[in-house]
């Protein structure tokens, strides 16, 4: 596995890891022990950052994500999210402490702002996210959906802190971001962690190059997520619940293209 800085933290965060979007969701005790060991597989394989949050499944995916991670948790970066309607101070902590208990640890490695809520003062949100750094129930601090502008607000809010990270939708069919938010995260080391890198699995193999699939020994997927994560300020969280699938997620970026095969595929 590929490992790379979280922001300019020194921590070493999977290029691959594992969003859980979808899990939490489940119609017996089976589907949910088969959610479990997929997170188990994608752990023994290498992508140890799983990203969660409190909105999931109304927060059955973060126990799921706990039961996963019960008795390797040290070996586990965990990121969850709080949700746009939990803004304000008191409602960051009790958010926070639900988190905490549903996850069953006691500290959350990435703590991150789900959606910016522009009801809410973002400095009253980001000093209660410091607060939850200071009594060491959160490690870092991170965003998710922020424009860069909202990015630079909720950095300029904190005191003794700093953003690491914005979560945003990236894909190669959905690649937006590129314009403006990517280029800002590069300038100032903060992580793009990219959700839905797969776009939900809807993906147009005819569009991509086969001569690079044949040359590489790869699938779509994996060229797919070997793409996204070309810039080194990227990582990417693709969801499955299937052990084949993991595997390929897990060994996507065993090798790298250079920068003219890149161009091809977009």
């Amino acid at each position: 596995m590929e490992y790379r800085e979280l922001g300019r933290t020194g921590e070493k965060v999977p290029t691959i890891g594992m969003g859980t979007w979808g899990m939490g969701s489940y119609s017996s005790s089976d589907e949910r022990a088969h959610q479990v060991q997929a997170l188990r597989r994608g752990i023994e394989l290498g992508m140890t950052l799983i990203d969660t949050a409190e909105m999931y499944a109304s927060g059955r995916s973060e126990e799921v994500v706990g039961e996963a991670v019960r008795g390797n948790r040290s070996g586990v970066f965990i990121a969850t999210k709080v949700s746009p309607e939990h803004l304000l101070r008191a409602d960051v902590m009790k958010a926070c402490e639900a988190s905490l208990r549903r996850l069953g640890t006691s500290c959350i490695d990435l703590y991150q702002v789900h959606w910016p809520n522009r009801a809410i003062p973002i400095k009253e949100t980001m000093a209660a996210m410091e607060d939850l750094v200071s009594q060491g129930k959160i490690r870092y601090i991170g965003v998710s959906n922020f424009s860069p502008a909202e990015t630079t607000e909720a950095r300029d809010a904190l005191t003794k802190n700093e953003i690491v990270s914005n979560q945003i939708v990236y894909s190669l069919a959905n690649h937006t971001i590129e314009a403006e938010v990517l280029p800002y995260c590069v300038r100032e080391k903060l992580t793009l962690i990219a959700y839905s890198p797969l776009n939900q699995g809807k993906i147009d193999t005819q569009a991509l190059p086969k001569a690079l699939l044949l040359k590489y020994g790869i699938t779509p997927a994996q060229m797919i997520l070997n793409w996204v994560t070309r810039n080194k300020q990227v990582v990417a969280i693709p969801k499955t619940t299937n052990l084949a699938h993991l595997e390929e997620n897990a060994s996507s970026v065993a090798v790298r293209f250079d920068e003219s095969e890149y161009q091809q595929i977009a």
